[in-house]
């Protein structure tokens, strides 16, 4: 008797509290409905254009076509700017990835002004885009550097890409068992062995995860590109040129490729950075 005394006085309680929980799931559904509604959904509006037969950009969608890609492989600009973004943003990670793997080696030991290095590796991402441009611009224009794509751009997407290199990697570096190393070395290894044949391999899938990354971010990179490239042209250059000589109907495509080529790289590096995370647990 005092059992359902006690269920029936706590069943409205119950049910209040299923009610707000029900509330709450249905708040975040819509929540997260609409999140990845904004965040995807001009991708998506992209994607669909890039199909369409219309020779203006936009809507409403008249057929679907791929006459569009075909414009966008066939011309050479593109092109050589697709080269050049390439090429850039390899040379450009592979040079900000071998600098964060030895500064984060030399933050696995304290010495004097550490945080101030820390602070002039961060800088460039707390620094507006356009102010880093700029500052970049005056720096080469005070030593006498011409503009051009592997002298003033390479060295102005280093400059981006190195604090998120710095930060992917520190991490890494940070959380290595050291007591690997000194096995090594107790077993005779010399300093160089032991960073070839022990940190290194065990480093690598997040090195090439840094890589990736890096080579994402450089192949995006536009605002300071902008104040100091060349005769040379970049993808997202480009772009911003179809934008504001006209709206080419092409643009969509070109969008899209652009998309596909720097997703393609981050999702190859989260896949790597999974590894890595998985090797050191």
């Amino acid at each position: 008797m005092s059992v359902l005394a006690t269920t029936a006085f706590e069943g409205p309680d119950t049910v209040r509290q299923g009610r707000v929980r029900s509330g709450w799931t249905i708040a975040l559904v819509v929540y997260a409905t609409a999140f990845y509604l904004f965040l995807y959904g001009p991708i998506a509006v992209i994607a669909l254009l890039s199909f369409n037969s219309s020779e203006v950009t936009g809507l409403p969608f008249v057929r679907a076509t791929t006459h569009w890609y075909e414009v966008v492989f066939a011309r050479p600009d593109l092109m050589s700017a697709l080269f050049n973004s390439i090429c850039l943003g390899f040379i450009a990670a592979a040079i900000a990835t071998a600098m964060a793997f030895f500064l984060g080696l030399s933050f696995r030991r304290n010495f004097v002004g550490q945080r101030l290095v820390l602070g002039l590796i961060l800088l460039p991402i707390v620094l507006p885009g356009i102010l880093g441009g700029i500052v970049l611009l005056i720096f080469f224009g005070y030593l006498g550097i011409r503009p051009g794509l592997y002298t003033t751009v390479l060295v102005a997407h280093i400059n981006w890409v190195l604090p998120f290199a710095f930060l992917t990697l520190n991490s890494r570096l940070q959380g290595f068992d050291r007591a690997l190393e000194e096995a090594a070395m107790d077993l005779g290894a010399r300093t160089h062995q032991v960073m070839a044949r022990v940190v290194l391999p065990m480093i690598s899938p997040a090195l090439v995860a840094t890589l990736l990354f890096s080579f994402s971010l450089s192949f995006d990179e536009f605002i300071r590109t902008l104040f100091v490239m060349g005769y040379d042209r970049t993808v997202p250059v480009v772009l911003w040129s179809a934008i504001v000589d006209r709206l080419a109907p092409e643009l969509p495509a070109m969008a899209v490729v652009t998309i596909l080529i720097s997703t393609a790289g981050s999702l190859c590096g989260f896949a790597f950075a999974a590894r890595s995370r998985t090797i050191h647990a």
